[in-house]
Formats: structure tokens, sequence, C-alpha cells
């Protein structure tokens, strides 16, 4: 195969009339059926001018349009670009500005907020379709890039990082990329034609993107597209038969606490068979907890977007009692080196670099920041941390750059930062991320503020809300006349908790 839509023709010839997905609102398709959704999808895309070598922007929450239209661009060797419908205008309006699309996607129906950045841009309603209806609009004066046959050359989406900079970048990953990680996705979590698959994690997060979305098409499972993660519905869904289910902690953590407070001993969830955890540090003692309360094991993984996003995964049938990230995904050079500034490893823990199908063709438009991250030899440094057992299962045990996960998201100090000394009478400010017992990472806030400022925390927090998305806001800030810093000048980051531990206390109180 070249292209990920290619993955779904042997199902329209073998498996026509068997259940394909089911959309946020109930409504099933068959296997016919989605292929039918993905052809208007393509015939919305090309109407409005979408042609090889454009990109274009899908601002949604998971949904069969959303779905459909990510197969769509691949049939017309487009680009797709995938934004969280929940970011604000400020975040979508800059990456629309490096990522110049030929056309804006809006799942409307499936997401309040896709309705409202419709709403701002002047799209207009498609006709009813297949694939049920969007809103879209065209920007007709952009360039289109290149195309080329082979799957390792030619992107297939297009995925932001705001980087440790805050300023976006686009992760090019091809259809190789993607088709190596549908492939991997399937093999090691044994999914098999006609398992149901549960999918709320964002499909708009690489992880949901290519393990959830991709390989359910790969695989022939049944997928349910989810727009928002309520414990109710999910423990519904059990019940009715989910075979496969994957996750961050934190989602983990509420269904706990959602049984707990009614009196849930036992799950009803006869086929359920696999459990999966990633996009943020997986807590042992939660691990624990949950899968006592299942029954099952909670597998763990660890990657990251440039690596579409899988590097290893834990394999089911060799269970293991502790945070490993299992061995790396089949067919990738994974290695430890010294990190940045050192010359030999720590204790067997070194920076990990990795090699293989599943690494990005780069960053968009940013060869300088794909200079850094990817040596002449092909190999990604990842700027995290990590050994290997005498097993080669992998180990991650911290991170060489002060990125924050937050309930699956990444959030980067910097870009939060520059929100709050954007606000009048900040003279700087710190965000550093703390470890919680369930696995997740509060986003804590420490600012400096000018003598006599009227500055409120209450101000302050609705500044930031109006320009980040609701996981990048501090969960609690400490407003300071001085923050402790180095002779020249440059904040103590790795003092802030401990030099304001009295404070942040009485925070969480």
């Amino acid at each position: 195969m070249r292209r990920i839509h290619e993955m779904l023709d042997q199902w329209l010839t073998q498996r026509p009339k068997e259940q394909a997905c089911i959309d946020f609102d109930g409504r099933t398709l068959t296997y016919e059926g989605f292929g039918e959704a993905v052809s208007d999808a393509a015939d919305l895309l090309r109407s409005a001018g979408v042609g090889p070598g454009d990109r274009v922007t899908l601002v949604s929450e998971n949904s069969v349009a959303s779905a459909a239209m990510v197969l769509a661009c691949s049939r017309l060797d487009a680009w797709v670009n995938p934004l969280n419908a929940r970011m604000t205008d400020n975040e979508i309006g800059r990456i629309l500005a490096h990522c110049q699309p030929r056309v804006m996607i809006f799942t409307h129906k499936a997401s309040d907020a896709a309705a409202r950045h419709a709403e701002r841009y002047g799209a207009h309603e498609s006709a009813p379709a297949a694939f049920g209806q969007v809103m879209f609009c065209e920007f007709p004066e952009v360039a289109a890039e290149p195309v080329f046959e082979a799957a390792e050359q030619q992107v297939a989406a297009l995925l932001y990082t705001t980087g440790t900079t805050g300023d976006p970048k686009g992760v090019m990953l091809s259809h190789r990329n993607l088709l190596y990680m549908a492939e991997a996705s399937t093999t090691v979590r044994g999914l098999s034609a006609g398992e149901y698959l549960y999918c709320v994690l964002p499909m708009t997060h690489v992880f949901a993107f290519a393990s959830a979305f991709l390989a359910s098409i790969y695989s022939g499972a049944m997928i349910r597209y989810v727009a928002r993660f309520v414990p109710a519905d999910v423990l519904a869904a059990y019940a009715e038969g989910v075979v496969v289910m994957q996750g961050v902690p934190a989602m983990y953590a509420q269904l706990l606490k959602y049984c707990a407070d009614h009196d849930i001993t036992e799950p009803k969830a006869p086929k359920l068979r696999y459990l999966s955890a990633g996009g943020a540090p997986l807590d042992l003692d939660w691990k624990r907890k949950i899968e006592r309360f299942f029954g099952l094991t909670l597998h763990n993984g660890y990657g990251m977007t440039e690596t579409s996003p899988g590097i290893s995964a834990t394999v089911p049938g060799y269970e293991r009692n502790d945070d490993s990230c299992g061995p790396p995904l089949p067919g990738l050079d994974v290695r430890m080196v010294p990190p940045p500034g050192h010359d030999e490893l720590r204790d067997s823990v070194g920076e990990i670099v990795v090699k293989g199908p599943n690494v990005m063709m780069g960053y968009y438009k940013n060869p300088e920041a794909t200079a850094k991250v990817l040596d002449a030899e092909g190999y990604l440094h990842t700027g995290d941390l990590g050994r290997f057992d005498e097993n080669g299962w992998i180990y991650v045990v911290g991170r060489c750059k002060e990125l924050i996960i937050r309930s699956g998201f990444n959030v980067y100090p910097p870009e939060v930062e520059t929100a709050l000394n954007s606000f009048p009478g900040v003279v700087q400010s710190a965000v550093v991320g703390e470890r919680l017992k369930d696995g997740n990472e509060d986003v804590i806030a420490f600012v400096e503020i000018r003598p006599a400022a009227n500055v409120t925390e209450e101000a302050l927090r609705q500044h930031v809300k109006d320009r980040l998305a609701p996981y990048k806001v501090p969960s609690r800030m400490v407003l300071t006349e001085k923050l402790p810093a180095a002779g020249t000048g440059k904040i103590l980051k790795h003092k802030l908790l401990e030099h304001f531990a009295h404070s942040k206390e009485e925070l969480a109180s």
C-alpha cells in the first residue's frame, strides 16, 4: 500500500455489509456506508478546490465526518492538518498562518466548539452527505506542495506541536509512517476484524489518530467515535461489548472515582480484553489499582508525535508488575546515548534515540528545528531519558526538556509563560509540572508581580483562559514579589516547588 486510504479498500470488497463504525450520535455505518462517506468527503474537498499537495485544516472532535475527511485527503494526495476544536482562536490562527491551508473543515454537528470557530471564519454548511454535514471555507491564494509517489516521501498528515519554544511546529508524517503505525498497533494489540474499539481520545492527537483510528481501518475493527469522555458512557459501552480501549492514565483514574462514587464494585465488561494507557507517565500505584478493578493488565507504551507516535509498547502475554514501557516496536532501532552535555551514560541511563519507519519526515518549513532532532544517521533524538532492562524493555525515567503532560496533552511552559507575561503588571513567570499520584501532571505557575501592581489571580487566570486551551491553563498560581534567580537573572525553576512549598500547600487546601 502507498496511501492510508488504501487500507479501507480491502474491507469494501471483503466485508461491505459489516459494521465499520458508530458515529458520535449513535448512527452506525457499514464498510460500504463508510466508503460512501469517504467518497462524498473527497467530492466536497475537490469541489472546494483541493488538489494534490494542498493542506486541509480539520477543526474537529471525534466523528465519522472527521474520519472520512482524513481518508478523503489521502485520496486527493492532500495533507490533512487535524486541530482540536477546543483550541482557542489565537492558537488556531497561529497554526493557520504557518500551515496556509486551501480549505478549512469544521465538524460542527459533533462539536459546539467547532461550530463557534466556523462562525468566526464565515464558513458555510455543506449539503447532507453520507458523512453527515460539515462547515467549510476556502483560501484560494495558497501554493500546493510537491507530490511524490513513494509512501515514504509523501506527507499524509501535518500535526502541530508548539514545541519548547512556544512556536508552532508542524510534524510531517508520511503515508509510510502512518501505515507502519497502523500495522504495528494492530499487531501489538492483537486487533482483528469485527472487534469493538472505543475511541474517546481525541483523533486530533497522534495517539488516537494512528493507534486507534488508523489501526481500526487496517484491522477491520469496528470503531466508535466519541467526542467527550463521560465515565457513565464508557461503562455502558463496556457492557455493550467493547473489546479494546486506549486512554490516558487520568481517564482511568476518573473511571475508578466514578465507580467508587456510585458503589460499582465490578464493571460489566463481558468482552473487554485490552486496556492501554499512553500520552502521559503511568504511575505504578494507579496501574495496580486499575488492574485489580478490571481484572486486566493495563498496558503501557512510549512515543511522541515525531514518531507517529509509537516507539515501544508492553506485550499481551508478557505481563509485568512495573512501569516499563515495553520493548521497541518491530523494525525499530532504539538506543540510549549520552544526553546533551554528557560524554557517557550514567547508571545505564541516556537519551532515547530512535530510527525506523515511524520517524517523521521533519518539521514543516523549519529545517533548523529538524536538524536539531534528526541527526545525519537518521536517528531522532527524543529529549527523553531512559534505560533498557536485561530483556530489552524500555523504562522512561525523565525528560531532558521541560514538557508537561496533562491528561495526555502536551503543555509547553514557554507558551504558558508568554500568555502570563502579557498581562499588565507581570514582571516574569515560570511554569513547571508537578507529578500527581494518578500519573497526571499539574501545571503550576509562579508569577512575579511588579510592586504596587493590582494583579489578582482571578483576572490573571481569565487572561490566560482567553489565550490558551483549557488544559494549558495553570491549575494553581503563586503570585509573588520575587522569583528565585541565579546571578545571571535566570529563574531557578528546579527550586520553585521547594521555595514556594508553603504557598502551594495553602492553595491546594
